[in-house]
């Protein structure tokens, strides 16, 4: 099964404007990076993976329908999923992506 499309196209949009970025097909899905960092990105069974740093990752999960980044069997702390009840508004979309993308930016550019 494939990523979501239209969700890309969402977070495409909440993008605009942000320079340095590019797209990567990563963890099975497609990962939106700045700077060669991972900002964040979807997957095809159905959560948004969101790069929000080990400083901000207990405020993260305390989020509605946020939970621990867990692919491997391990949560990545530093990396949380949220549910798509939880980005199915713009500015909650939006919310989300502007964490990232301020983790992305606050890393060196690879």
């Amino acid at each position: 099964m494939a990523y979501d499309e239209l969700l890309a196209d969402r977070i495409r949009m909440c993008f605009a404007g942000i320079t340095n970025t590019s797209e990567k097909k990563m963890f099975g899905g497609l990962c939106f990076l700045v700077g060669g960092n991972m900002a964040c990105g979807i997957t095809s069974h159905g959560p948004m993976m969101v790069r929000v740093g080990a400083d901000a990752y207990e405020d993260a999960l305390g989020e509605p329908y946020a939970r621990p980044m867990d692919f491997t069997g391990k949560p990545l702390r530093g990396m949380v999923y949220v549910d798509p009840e939880g980005i199915r508004r713009d500015a909650d979309l939006r919310g989300w992506v502007e964490r990232g993308i301020a983790f992305a930016q606050s890393l060196p550019v690879k």
